[in-house]
C-alpha cells in the first residue's frame, strides 16, 4: 500500500491558509479545500489497493508479475509518494489514478497467469518496517501461507492468545475503550474531516471538476 502523509496542517502552523511554505507540508494540504479533494483521491486509492491486497497478501503481487511490470509498478509507487509529500493536487489527482491504473495492471497481470491468491485460511497484516504478519488458525494451516521472498512471520491463534496474554496493559486498553482497535498503519478508510482541526477556514478554493 502506498505510504502517505495526509494530515492537516497543524493549527500551531506559522502559516495561514492558502499561504504555503517549506514548514507547513504539501501545496495540496494548504488549503481546506485542497486538502478534502487529495484526500478523497487518497482514499480512493487505498480503497484499491485493499481489495487488491485481501486477494494475493501483503506486498506480494508485484512478485507475481514480470520484472518489466514490477518496475514500471515500483516507479509509480514512487511518484506516487512523491505526489503525496511534496506535490500540488493535480500532482496528486494524477499520480493517484495512475496509481489505481497500475493496481488494476497488476491485478489482471497476476490473474491471467493462474498465480495462486490468498488463502482464505490466512489472513495478512504489513507492519511498519516492512514486515509481513501472517495469521492461521492452526499449525496444520502453515502449509497454506505462500512460501515466496517476502519477510513473513507466522502466527496461530493459540500464539496469539499467549501474546495478549503476556501483555495485560493491551488487554486493558481494549476494555477501557470500548470498540477501539490497535493499529500501526493504515488499513481501512477513515473520514478526511476529522483531520481538519476547526471549520474557521472557508472553502472558497476552485474545485477541479
Amino acid at each position: 500500500m502506498v505510504k502517505v502523509k495526509s494530515s492537516f496542517p497543524d493549527k500551531k502552523s506559522n502559516t495561514a491558509f492558502g499561504i504555503p511554505t517549506s514548514k507547513s507540508g504539501p501545496e495540496w494540504q494548504s488549503t481546506v479545500g485542497m486538502y478534502i479533494v487529495g484526500q478523497s483521491e487518497i482514499d480512493e486509492l487505498d480503497q484499491v489497493a485493499l481489495e487488491v491486497e485481501q486477494r494475493w497478501g501483503c506486498d506480494r503481487l508485484r512478485l507475481l508479475v514480470s520484472v518489466e511490470l514490477r518496475e514500471k509498478f515500483d516507479r509509480q509507487r514512487y511518484l506516487t509518494n512523491q505526489a503525496i509529500w511534496h506535490g500540488t493536487l493535480q500532482d496528486v489527482i494524477r499520480e493517484t489514478k495512475r496509481m489505481i491504473s497500475a493496481w488494476r495492471v497488476l491485478d489482471k497481470a497476476a490473474a491471467a497467469s493462474k498465480a495462486e491468491q490468498l488463502p482464505p485460511e490466512v489472513w495478512e497484516v504489513a507492519l511498519p518496517d516492512g514486515q509481513v504478519v501472517a495469521l492461521v488458525k492452526t499449525l496444520a494451516d502453515l502449509v497454506r501461507v505462500s512460501p515466496d521472498k517476502r519477510w513473513v512471520s507466522i502466527y496461530t491463534l493459540d500464539e496469539i492468545a499467549h501474546l495478549i496474554q503476556g501483555f495485560p496493559k493491551l488487554v486493558k486498553a481494549k476494555q477501557v475503550f470500548a470498540g477501539s482497535h490497535v493499529t500501526a498503519i493504515r488499513r481501512s478508510i477513515g473520514d478526511p474531516l476529522q483531520s481538519i482541526p476547526d471549520s474557521k477556514a472557508p472553502i472558497d478554493d476552485a474545485m477541479p471538476f
